[in-house]
């Protein structure tokens, strides 16, 4: 789950000074290819440092006019721990994610703790959703959202989902919100009444038919193994055949799986997925628009957050196949994947740091924020 004080221990890196990721932007043997060359780049789009702890949790969407906008987490201070205090950034593309300009402000911290985890959902209106969480304790946490009429120039202010219960702790998983076929939006939360108190956290959807006006809890709260398991960090993609598939990171060391049949009112008892190992860490999954395939990145071990690997599903998420791993150096770790389509383009982002033992505090960690793009057809190679 999101309070990553004990997982972020694993993932670290000394703040005596600002880390040098040496050769991560020349990418690893897995990830390159003869073909389409001018597909393939990547480097350390937010580079963390001295006093930017952490760069971490990106979303990205394409501005009507071509150009991508990209919103993150941006620990603002030395102290890269969840409780530590953040604002969501942004920056602007325009050419296809290469390089980026005039970083600002999307959302200052309005919160006790911090902000976090933005998700940016084009409606089919063609209004902007902008969702993100609104820290002020391990007790109170809330998931706020602002709607954007003019290509993200202005945007609402900010209102809490009506959420129940509340006080608890609540959390979104970025980039995952979903606009179904038939308008309504899923977004996949989860959460425990006070973290400090009871670490069990369980998912519980919520769903609006009006842009986000109104909002409805599902009528199931999903956990594992008969809820003797954490489930945490869902992510939601839409089926063929209208119904809704669900991915669950938990501590099993296999991603869970649960369906909707009814637009995300009501969920099946979760089940393990074929993919074969998985850490405590989260899964994304999307659907390839140019193949009609669905790809997933989850971390392809049992017990570490390397290698970051993706995998395609010719079968609605039956079976999956095409295992590619985007990073596999041992020295790093990797997570917290956002996936954007540019036509035969993909674009991934996810954190990156140093993997050392033993390990300082979380709040000694240092985080940066990387972004690779590949051709859909590597994916598939």
């Amino acid at each position: 789950m999101k309070s990553r004080m004990v997982v972020l221990a694993a993932f670290v890196l000394c703040m005596t000074r600002p880390f040098s990721f040496t050769n991560l932007g020349q990418g690893s043997k897995s990830a390159t290819s003869n073909k389409s060359k001018g597909d393939f780049f990547e480097y350390l789009v937010c580079p963390a440092g001295l006093e930017n702890a952490r760069n971490t949790e990106a979303s990205i969407l394409q501005l009507k006019d071509g150009r991508l906008l990209m919103a993150w987490s941006d620990f603002y201070t030395n102290n890269s721990s969840d409780w530590a205090p953040s604002r969501i950034s942004a920056k602007i593309s325009a050419d296809g994610g290469r390089t980026w300009r005039s970083k600002h402000t999307l959302q200052e911290n309005i919160a006790k703790t911090n902000v976090m985890s933005p998700e940016l959902l084009r409606l089919k209106s063609g209004k902007i959703l902008f969702l993100f969480w609104a820290n002020h304790s391990p007790a109170d946490c809330q998931i706020m959202w602002r709607i954007s009429n003019d290509e993200a120039k202005t945007w609402s202010e900010p209102k809490p989902l009506p959420l129940d219960p509340v006080p608890a702790y609540w959390m979104n998983l970025h980039d995952c919100t979903i606009q179904l076929k038939s308008g309504r939006i899923v977004n996949p939360l989860y959460y425990t009444e006070d973290y400090r108190i009871n670490k069990l956290i369980r998912v519980r959807p919520y769903f609006s038919d009006n842009e986000a006006k109104t909002w409805k809890p599902s009528r199931t709260i999903i956990s594992v193994s008969d809820g003797k398991i954490t489930a945490e960090e869902p992510t939601v993609v839409e089926l063929k055949d209208g119904a809704v598939l669900m991915l669950i990171r938990n501590s099993t060391k296999r991603i869970h799986k649960a369906y909707s049949y009814d637009q995300g009112e009501t969920w099946s008892t979760p089940v393990p997925t074929q993919l074969a190992a998985a850490p405590r860490s989260p899964v994304k999954a999307k659907r390839i628009p140019s193949t009609g395939d669905l790809l997933v990145v989850w971390n392809n071990a049992p017990d570490k957050r390397c290698p970051l690997t993706t995998a395609i599903s010719r079968d609605e998420g039956k079976t999956w196949q095409h295992i590619k791993n985007l990073e596999e150096d041992t020295q790093y770790t990797y997570a917290y994947s956002s996936i954007t389509f540019l036509d035969q383009r993909v674009i991934f982002t996810y954190y990156v740091a140093k993997a050392e033992t033993p390990s300082p505090s979380a709040s000694e960690s240092n985080l940066s924020l990387k972004l690779k793009c590949v051709p859909v057809e590597w994916l598939y190679e």
